[in-house]
């Protein structure tokens, strides 16, 4: 790794119900890539637990932590033991009745570099984040560290070109989103591809715009509904890293667990965007509708 080109670690894996067996899996998935050279390590959206969201469910406000916290604590120790910047996804306990859904960064010497909190918060069949999550506060901030400033989103922000936007025009180097998204089982096949496809062309569309490379990691496996009224979220997988052209630097797969590294060369944006000037062009005189929720005649 040299001060342009960052070898990442993108930690696709399944979950269980039993948050110590999964973190202890990513302990030993992040040993491997820090083995491997990473010297950044990306983790996917609430990654301690299953995904509690595919139901409104009371208790499951019990798996909320303060930050810093426990999982702060656990995750800070890996960090400075590999030596690596760590990207993590937690669920947030701010106040009695007040919760986020919150990626913490980690420095090489384990402190806290920086946090995002989701700002986009979804609400449908078996992705009830509304029932969970305050919407974000924090703006569209990167997180600086060693090894550059990390515009680090979650999920559903990964739909909304304003927040990459934002994020790029703040400095950010690369774009970061930890996610948990997948299908209905019950859908088919074509449906299950455009879904997957366009959740990749819309990420790859913002490196494209902002001429900078794109980090998704998604979790994969099936969970089934504790509820038992639907047939749960089968995640998708499909982890990858893009260029400041929304080229594939790699790619995991559908439907197995992967830790995938990924060199990025950073110095490839300050080409792409000198043949792209697509800042330079932008009117920004003409573009104030834009904080409207909707334009009419």
């Amino acid at each position: 790794m040299t001060a342009n080109k960052i070898k990442v670690g993108l930690i696709q894996q399944s979950n269980t119900g039993d948050i110590d067996q999964n973190k202890a899996k990513l302990a030993r998935n992040i040993a491997d890539c820090a083995k491997q050279g990473a010297g950044l390590v990306v983790l996917q959206e609430l990654h301690n637990s299953l995904y509690f969201c595919q139901t409104e469910e009371v208790n499951s406000f019990d798996l909320a932590e303060p930050i810093p916290g426990p999982s702060t604590q656990y995750y800070s120790a890996l960090a400075k033991k590999h030596q690596l910047v760590l990207v993590t996804s937690l669920f947030e306990k701010r106040a009695a009745g007040i919760y986020h859904n919150t990626a913490v960064v980690f420095e090489k010497d384990g402190s806290i570099a920086g946090k995002y909190r989701k700002m986009h918060i979804p609400d449908d069949p078996g992705f009830y984040e509304k029932f969970y999550f305050t919407p974000g506060d924090l703006g569209f901030h990167p997180i600086e560290t060693s090894i550059g400033k990390l515009g680090v989103l979650v999920c559903w922000d990964q739909w909304y070109p304003e927040a990459a936007r934002l994020m790029a025009m703040a400095g950010a180097e690369m774009l970061i989103y930890p996610t948990a998204i997948g299908w209905d089982p019950r859908d088919d096949e074509q449906e299950k591809d455009r879904q997957r496809n366009a959740w990749i062309t819309i990420q790859r569309s913002h490196a494209v715009a902002n001429g900078v490379p794109v980090i998704s990691v998604n979790r994969v496996g099936h969970e089934g509904d504790p509820s038992q009224q639907s047939e749960g979220v089968q995640f998708w997988g499909n982890s990858f890293v893009a260029g400041p052209q929304g080229e594939f630097l790699q790619q995991a797969p559908t439907d197995t667990e992967q830790n995938l590294l990924v060199e990025v060369d950073l110095t490839r944006s300050e080409d792409v965007r000198r043949i792209w000037p697509f800042f330079r062009d932008r009117r920004i005189s003409s573009y104030a509708d834009i904080t409207k929720r909707f334009l009419t005649d």
